[in-house]
């Protein structure tokens, strides 16, 4: 499956592969950032909803549901790879409501490194389906998409320790 555009954030994180992936393999760590108010979220948040595998196995399911100015959002993502400790990806399926991005394949790969290891967090997304939200996807999709892979390479990083953005 292809998609319409992608971001990226890399960065170096202090732990080895092992420890990182045993972090980011849980959805609601890895996704904190949905669920706290923000200024990138409206001053809104999401939820998760996990089964029983908890988003740690492939064919896993994680659901996010939530509103922003008054609509509703929601998500079904299923775990597509799962490979400890070097690389995860997931993807939307199903009908997916947001507002600046539509469905999406998100992952992370893990890189090791003598002091640690590089972290890079990826998103390829295609544009909301409706038209109101497919115009403010072109105006900050790529804004928010940006934000969020860059929240969960540096959430990472400062769980163990200082940012360190790779060059």
């Amino acid at each position: 499956m292809t998609y319409q555009r992608s971001a990226s954030s890399a960065a170096v994180v202090l732990a080895s592969p092992e420890q990182v992936f045993e972090l980011l393999d849980n959805p609601e760590v890895l996704g904190a950032h949905m669920q706290r108010p923000s200024f990138m979220m409206l001053g809104t948040s999401m939820k998760y909803g996990l089964d029983e595998a908890k988003g740690r196995a492939i064919g896993s399911v994680i659901r996010m549901t939530g509103a922003i100015l008054g609509l509703s959002l929601f998500l079904e993502q299923v775990v597509i790879e799962r490979r400890p400790p070097t690389s995860k990806t997931w993807e939307t399926r199903g009908k997916v409501r947001l507002l600046v991005i539509g469905r999406y394949r998100m992952g992370f790969s893990i890189d090791p490194t003598p002091a640690g290891c590089v972290l890079n967090v990826r998103i390829d997304y295609d544009l909301p389906d409706r038209l109101p939200d497919r115009l403010l996807g072109h105006l900050l999709g790529g804004f928010y998409a940006n934000w969020c892979v860059r929240k969960m390479a540096d959430d990472a990083c400062l769980h163990f320790g200082p940012v360190s953005r790779k060059p």
